[in-house]
């Protein structure tokens, strides 16, 4: 049996566990769906907010099309549904391996 500096092999076996429940909820905290979905959905809302009442200048430029109200709710759309298949298909941790006994 081996001296870990004082450390007993439960202890390093504890300390392990916790670093992979820290890693697992580190992975679903900064999932990118999580972060490119917001993103979207926010900017989203502004732009659609922008293209709600365009002006005669906007849709001339755009030959009358409402170019804002259209990419607004197009990115509206993809926001939700990256925040969507994020909460169908979360992140699964890493399956935890057992440690090997050393006999």
């Amino acid at each position: 049996m081996s001296d870990h500096h004082g450390y007993s092999e439960k202890d390093v076996q504890r300390e392990v566990s916790e670093l992979e429940a820290q890693s697992a909820t580190a992975a679903r905290i900064f999932d990118l769906r999580r972060i490119i979905g917001g993103l979207f959905v926010v900017y989203g809302i502004i732009v659609t907010i922008a293209g709600i009442n365009p002006s005669d200048a906007d849709l001339d430029k755009a030959e009358g099309v409402n170019i804002n109200l259209w990419t607004g709710l197009g990115m509206l759309l993809l926001g939700i549904f990256f925040l969507a298949w994020l909460k169908l298909r979360p992140v699964v941790p890493p399956p935890v391996q057992a440690p090997k006994d050393e006999e």
